[in-house]
This record gives C-alpha cells, sequence and structure tokens, in this order.
C-alpha cells in the first residue's frame, strides 16, 4: 500500500533534507505533496529554489498519511511559527499517523508538545532543547511513529526509515539496494 505524505517547505529550509525526504518516499511509490508556507516558491539556506505542490493553507490533513519536516535555519524557525503546521503535528500524532522530522525540525515537534515519554534526536547544537525528554545521539531515532533524525548527512537514512515505516522493510532494504546505500 502507497501512503500519501505531506512536506512543509519553508524559506530558509535544508535543502538536501528536503529533496532526499521527496525524492525517497516517491521512488518507493509513496504520493508526497510538498506545501508551501504561504507561497509555492521557496528558497532553501542555501539559496537553491524550490516549487512547492501547493500552499500549506490548502492542506486537508485527513487525505493524508504523515507530514515529514526538513530541517535547516531559519527554515525551521519559520516552521514552529506557522501556526498551522503546528496544528498539523499534532493532528497526525492525535490520530497516530507519521510525524517526522530531520535536523533542526524535531524543535518543531518540541513546541508543539507531543515529545514528552518519546525517544528523540536532532541536530548536535541543538540537544540541550531537549532537556528531560529521552534524547538519543543516534542518527534516526523512531519511537512508533515519531521519527527523528539529526541533520544533512543522515537525510537518507532518515528517508530510507520513513519507507520502512510506510512500505516495510522489504521495500526498504530493495530502495536502500537499489540507491547503493548498502
Amino acid at each position: 500500500m502507497n501512503s500519501k505524505i505531506v512536506v512543509p517547505l519553508a524559506r530558509g529550509l535544508e535543502e538536501i533534507e528536503a529533496i532526499t525526504i521527496v525524492d525517497t518516499l516517491r521512488r518507493a511509490g509513496n504520493d508526497v505533496t510538498t506545501a508551501g508556507l504561504g507561497n509555492t516558491k521557496i528558497e532553501g539556506s542555501h539559496q537553491i529554489k524550490l516549487q512547492a505542490d501547493q500552499r500549506l493553507k490548502n492542506i486537508n490533513a485527513r487525505v493524508f498519511d504523515g507530514i515529514a519536516l526538513p530541517g535547516g535555519m531559519p527554515g525551521t524557525e519559520n516552521l514552529k511559527h506557522e501556526s498551522r503546521v503546528i496544528q498539523l503535528v499534532r493532528e497526525f500524532d492525535a490520530t497516530e499517523r507519521l510525524v517526522a522530522a530531520i535536523c533542526a525540525a524535531p524543535l518543531v515537534l518540541l513546541d508543539a508538545g507531543i515529545l514528552e515519554d518519546r525517544a528523540v534526536t536532532s541536530y548536535p547544537s541543538f540537544a540541550d532543547r531537549f532537556s528531560g525528554l529521552d534524547y538519543r545521539q543516534q542518527r534516526v531515532v523512531k519511537d512508533d511513529h515519531i521519527i527523528t533524525s539529526r541533520g544533512p548527512g543522515t537525510a537518507l537514512d532518515f528517508s530510507l526509515e520513513i519507507v520502512g515505516y510506510l512500505n516495510g522493510p522489504e521495500k526498504r532494504a530493495e530502495l536502500a539496494e537499489n540507491m547503493i546505500h548498502i
């Protein structure tokens, strides 16, 4: 079964993370919709321009199986300050659908209040922000329907973990082999 995932794109996002998430999930056969905050034209933190499929305000959470947040700065700050992103994260969590965040983006999950009693990781320089939580210094951390990861260098591991969650371990292994990620 293929899943429908929404990937919010904010100005100042980390391009490697955003593109890796979208590309990997689509290679696995999932329907990925990119949704721009306020606009469909997004410029990343390294001045790479991206075109979102639609605006975030038009996203109907009921038709999606999960949400995946790329990190980067100031992209994560822009995600954190968008009430619709916080609302979507809470809605997906409350219905136990996929909530995935990489790099600085786990800070959005923290602000949404969904990390209590959950294992989490993030970009190393943000570790102190997760004080009192089950913070792990691992490349990818999966805790039920919540998946977090550390940064650009872990983007493929993170994306393959999402594929494993959505499409099963066989699809994950097949895709990893096809991508020469062995």
